[in-house]
């Protein structure tokens, strides 16, 4: 009877962190000639070029762009202006809001977890997240007072479903459909960019009670799936969102500009979110439906796993480095080779349609 529980406590042992040490150790990101690495100098310059002159023509108020091969870093520069108004131009290290880049983030923890053996891709997200049960599809709006009717979808959501915008969960303000951005506003559904005093468990949880724009697998729609895996990812783990990235994936990459609300000793260097005006000028961007004071004040408990991270062009690059790797980086592995083709292959079939051109973050 020992070698049962001695194995079984060495499985739990080797399964408390999601990272694990790897006989490959591929080294951290770090710059280098463009010959060494096979690129050509010439045609970097043409980059250079481009970008200074959609600074210069008004385009864009400023820019950080990172090129590497074989993990090597060829070309980071920085254009422009991260701030117009107070004169701070751009640098290498600034941070910027990189809204729906977080989902790839969000989308490795959840394959860390299931990994684990946490859950199955095609467990109902019910199983976790109560509120899920007996999902809704919208069948008859009313404009005037935004009332509407729904018929029982025809199965359960899944975790599989979230993870590739297939589950019918809509995204509020940016949803295409104008009857899911009223039903969204009225439950006072929090989508991105919030200072306000809210959880994701909260945001999550009204969500789970709206209805669906179709039956589970049956369409591509781009949602807030990712919000909900966001808090999945806390029920199972048993730490919050923000922690459990820290922790599994931020630290062991090295990410230390990674964020979803700034250290005050970070905050100076965030890119101001701008907009220009009838005169050609750059001026930032007033409050709307998200705060841009977002990541640096407010109460700072949202955790949005589908748009709250910020982070450099340094640390994004290094977390894209590590799937090049094929799931590691610096000695540390987060995901295995299999898992990671795995998110790399098709999930979705010709669900995409017309869309299949299209790129979401």
């Amino acid at each position: 009877m020992k070698t049962p529980i001695t194995v079984l406590s060495l499985f739990l042992a080797l399964s408390a962190n999601a990272q694990t040490a790897s006989l490959q150790k591929s080294p951290a990101l770090e710059e280098s000639k463009p010959d060494r690495v096979g690129m050509s100098t010439e045609r970097l310059d043409r980059i250079d070029a481009m970008l200074s002159e959609a600074v210069s023509d008004g385009d864009i108020p400023g820019a950080v762009a990172l090129i590497a091969r074989n993990g090597k870093i060829v070309f980071w520069n920085a254009y422009g202006m991260a701030d117009n108004q107070s004169g701070r131009s751009m640098k290498r290290d600034d941070i910027f809001r990189i809204a729906s880049q977080t989902k790839a983030i969000t989308s490795t923890a959840v394959m860390m977890l299931w990994e684990e053996g946490h859950f199955r891709l095609n467990d109902p997200v019910s199983k976790f997240i109560p509120e899920f049960a007996n999902p809704q599809v919208l069948n008859r709006f009313q404009y005037g007072d935004t009332s509407y009717t729904t018929v029982d979808a025809s199965r359960e959501i899944t975790i599989r479903d979230l993870l590739t915008h297939t589950s019918g969960i809509g995204y509020g303000v940016i949803d295409g459909d104008e009857r899911f951005r009223m039903m969204y506003e009225k439950a006072g559904i929090t989508d991105l960019f919030t200072t306000e005093n809210i959880s994701i468990e909260q945001s999550v949880k009204r969500l789970a009670r709206l209805p669906l724009h179709h039956n589970p697998g049956a369409k591509f729609t781009y949602s807030e799936g990712l919000d909900v895996l966001g808090y999945l990812i806390e029920v199972v783990s048993g730490q919050p969102f923000d922690e459990f990235l820290r922790e599994h994936i931020f630290d062991p990459l090295g990410m230390h500009d990674t964020w979803f609300y700034l250290p005050d000793n970070k905050a100076k260097r965030l890119v101001s979110v701008q907009q220009q005006g009838a005169d050609k000028e750059w001026s930032r961007y007033p409050t709307t439906f998200y705060d841009p004071d977002y990541p640096i004040r407010g109460a700072k408990r949202f955790f949005s796993g589908g748009a709250g991270l910020s982070s450099t062009a340094k640390d994004y690059a290094t977390f894209l480095q590590m799937y090049v790797n094929g799931g590691e980086l610096g000695g540390v592995r987060l995901l295995s080779r299999t898992t990671v083709q795995t998110i790399m292959s098709n999930q979705v079939g010709d669900l995409l349609g017309e869309q299949a051109d299209r790129h979401y973050g």
